[in-house]
């Protein structure tokens, strides 16, 4: 537990268990409104090709999960981890230009 307050920079248990259910809401608030996302741009698994209807709403995951984990990061009073956390991610993917202050 230790080495993991260490790296992500927080001091109590508490944190930790609050970053790990913030996680867990979040991924799987994602993984449920990607349906409905889906069927509102006009993709439904009963109308739509599987391949189509799933590759859509796994890759719409992605930027609801982003959205989520901060807002849901904020919710429960981790908005400075979270925030920290998104911008490393998103610049190992390569929008790193996003978030300069250049």
């Amino acid at each position: 537990m230790n080495k993991l307050k260490e790296r992500w920079g927080i001091n109590s248990n508490l944190q930790i268990l609050v970053i790990l259910l913030v996680f867990a809401l979040t991924g799987s608030t994602a993984a449920k409104l990607a349906g409905p996302v889906c069927d509102f741009i006009g993709l439904n698994s009963n109308t739509s090709h599987w391949s189509i209807y799933w590759t859509a709403r796994i890759l719409l995951i992605f930027p609801i999960y982003q959205v989520l984990l901060v807002c849901f990061g904020w919710l429960f009073g981790q908005f400075k981890f979270f925030w920290a956390f998104e911008k490393k991610m998103l610049s190992r993917l390569g929008f790193a230009k996003i978030f300069s202050n250049n």
